[in-house]
Parts: structure tokens; C-alpha cells; sequence
């Protein structure tokens, strides 16, 4: 059955990576979450783990916890979560244990992806899953982010040009 949702998936997806220039610009690794549920978005979040001195403080992790609880509940039946970068095992383990019923992501994360990248934690726990959303601009914000501050390009998207 297709949702609403599911047809606005790379307009979502845009809404996760204005969050994720949100970090950039407070030069946070940039990577952007929102949480979408019967075609609105209830939560977002970016990357904060500087700022806030919390390794926990991902973009997904910050979006779970703005969702509203009297909103929302402490369940996330209905809620599809958008994230530029594929989520990690922390982040996916939250989206399982709290019934998350949908993952979109933009770039594969090869080191830490915990959707079949690395793991396969959502798969496993049969929430569907839709990979390489604007998968190219969620990579060029993080390509960009990382060239600058190693002083070099990463490896890891090494087969994009910066214009």
C-alpha cells in the first residue's frame, strides 16, 4: 500500500538536509532527521554532538526527542523517519525499540550504517526501508564538511566533484 509518505519521499528528504546545513553551519558534521507522519513533519533534528558534548546527540536521536509526547506517544506507529546519512546502530536501535514504521535515508554510511551497509538491524527487524534518497546531495553536504576539515577528500565519497 503506497502513503502519502511514500510519494514525498525526496520532498522529506529536503527537509532533512535543510537540518543537516543547519549543522553545517554550526559546524557540526552535517547530518539532518525529520519525522513524518500522515504527510506532515512532527519532529526534525540535526547533528549535535559538539554543541551539546553528547556522543548520543545525532540527528536522529535529536529528532526522537523533539516528537511531541502527547502528540506522538512513546511509540512511533505511523512515523517515518528521514535521514540524510543511514542511520547507526544506536539511532536504528531506538527507531526498532520504539516501532518506527518506516526509514528513508539519502547516503550509505559503509563504517557505521546499521540498514545493510555495515549491519542490518532495520532489516532485521522488518521495518521497511528506502535507501538513496537524493542520495548525491546528501553526500556532496558530507563530502564538503569532511574535505574541509581534513584538509583533503575522503575517501568515502570519493567519486563525487565538488562544482
Amino acid at each position: 500500500m503506497t502513503t502519502l509518505d511514500d510519494l514525498n519521499d525526496e520532498e522529506f528528504m529536503q527537509d532533512a538536509l535543510d537540518e543537516a546545513q543547519k549543522a553545517l553551519d554550526e559546524g557540526e558534521v552535517p547530518i539532518g532527521a525529520v519525522a513524518v507522519k500522515e504527510g506532515k513533519v512532527v519532529a526534525r533534528g540535526h547533528n549535535q554532538r559538539r554543541a551539546l558534548n553528547d556522543i548520543t546527540a545525532h540527528a536522529e536521536m535529536q529528532c526522537l526527542r523533539e516528537l511531541d509526547p502527547d502528540n506522538n506517544g512513546l511509540y512511533l506507529e505511523g512515523v517515518t523517519i528521514y535521514s540524510t546519512l543511514e542511520p547507526c546502530a544506536m539511532c536504528s536501535g531506538a527507531m526498532i525499540h520504539y516501532g518506527c514504521s518506516r526509514v528513508v535515508y539519502g547516503a550509505s554510511d559503509l563504517k557505521l550504517g546499521a540498514s545493510g551497509s555495515r549491519y542490518s538491524f532495520l532489516e532485521d527487524a522488518c521495518i521497511p526501508v528506502i535507501k538513496g534518497v537524493l542520495d548525491d546531495k546528501c553526500r556532496r553536504i558530507l563530502y564538503g564538511f569532511f574535505e574541509a576539515e581534513l584538509g583533503k577528500p575522503s575517501k568515502v565519497w570519493e567519486d563525487i566533484e565538488l562544482e
